[in-house]
């Protein structure tokens, strides 16, 4: 049975799962309702798997299959409400034939987020909770850096620390010039190459592992994710694939987020490659991973430039003159009007919410006056 200390459980946690037990909170992170009955053999666990809506949970008294409770369900607006890999939730156990039911979810530290795969505006969680984010990159073809930025992006969002990991060091054709490159883009990140093949550079990432910490590893397929993870946990516990050559894809062999609990302390969170990779908090961490275009953009004619077709842009400039690469201007750009997008795509969102809402109130209060007229 696992120790709730080794998967991260701590004083502030404990201080908070007793509130919320105690007052009686709903289902949904943050609202407080009217206390009520039936709290007390609430204990805490934390989300290992989910599948078809099914949970593993970890507790002190084992891992328990778990579903969410009626109530939590019904108050989650969004999906991003619901129980997620990493998350810390109050679970009751069932009978010996039934499931445990997760009634609450406490409110998250970190959160990898990311837009939902496809034409909607939902947020998905990729996984809560995490103390770094290893961003694993392949050495075995040349470094994506384009790739990198855009996971750099997400994990600053996230609220999690991360950390460049460029594996397959064995196997690299230029070793320093990928090291450069990389660290050039994020100078404040820590960057590791590795080789989950022979194990070097592996006593630098397992530093991170101390003291119950959380790591999620994010990256394409292909780059050796869950053979790092085997790595770390000293044996073989999951599959690992072939990278084609003709296009330096992998196939996923991981197919769902799953939190691993190593032997000698510290938690992993592994994930499958993801394909798509949007934002969906259009927030300030693009400045962030972007700070030397920040940094010249104090020096445009217009506060607001876009960097794009207006004159006198600093950013520009600094392209036509060399002195920022024209592949990282078109990233940022590319990723600028992601941004934009997004922030156009939730105001309408909203705005048709608010319609919508509006159109509910109104025909309830005809009903009303309808109702009031007959007596």
């Amino acid at each position: 049975m696992p120790d709730l200390a080794t998967l991260g459980w701590d004083a502030d946690f404990e201080a908070t799962f007793d509130r919320l037990r105690t007052s009686g909170a709903s289902a949904r992170q943050g609202r407080v309702r009217a206390p009520g009955e039936g709290q007390a053999d609430l204990i805490p666990g934390r989300v290992s798997l989910e599948h078809n809506h099914v949970y593993r949970v970890l507790t002190a008294h084992g891992e328990w299959l778990a579903e969410a409770a009626g109530r939590l369900k019904f108050e989650a607006e969004k999906a991003d409400q619901l129980p997620a890999v990493g998350d810390w939730v109050a679970v009751r156990r069932g009978g010996d034939t039934e499931r445990a039911v997760i009634r609450m979810i406490l409110p998250r530290r970190s959160c990898f987020t990311r837009k939902a795969p496809g034409r909607g505006t939902e947020a998905q969680v990729v996984a809560s909770n995490i103390d770094r984010v290893f961003l694993v990159s392949s050495l075995e073809h040349a470094t994506k850096l384009r790739s990198v930025e855009r996971y750099l992006v997400l994990a600053r969002q996230s609220g999690a620390q991360p950390v460049i990991v460029l594996n397959k060091a064995d196997v690299a054709d230029d070793l320093s010039g990928a090291l450069t490159a990389v660290t050039a883009l994020a100078p404040d990140v820590p960057v590791h190459a590795v080789s989950a093949t022979d194990g070097r550079g592996f006593e630098w990432l397992e530093g991170y592992l101390a003291g119950g910490r959380t790591i999620a590893l994010m990256g394409p397929s292909g780059a050796g994710k869950s053979s790092i993870v085997n790595r770390l946990a000293g044996r073989a516990l999951l599959d690992t694939g072939e990278v084609r050559s003709w296009d330096a894809r992998g196939r996923h062999t991981s197919v769902h987020r799953q939190l691993i609990l190593l032997d000698r302390g510290g938690v992993l969170i592994d994930t499958p490659g993801l394909r798509e990779l949007q934002f969906w908090e259009p927030d300030a961490s693009l400045d962030e991973v972007f700070g030397d275009i920040d940094e010249l953009a104090s020096g445009c004619r217009f506060r607001d430039c876009r960097h794009d077709t207006e004159p006198g842009c600093a950013v520009k400039a600094a392209v036509g003159e060399g002195t920022l690469p024209a592949g990282r201007y078109a990233s940022y750009r590319k990723l600028a009007e992601e941004r934009a997008a997004l922030e156009r795509s939730q105001s309408e969102r909203a705005l048709l919410d608010r319609k919508r809402q509006g159109k509910i109130g109104a025909k309830a209060m005809r009903a009303l006056q309808k109702g009031k007229g007959r007596t």
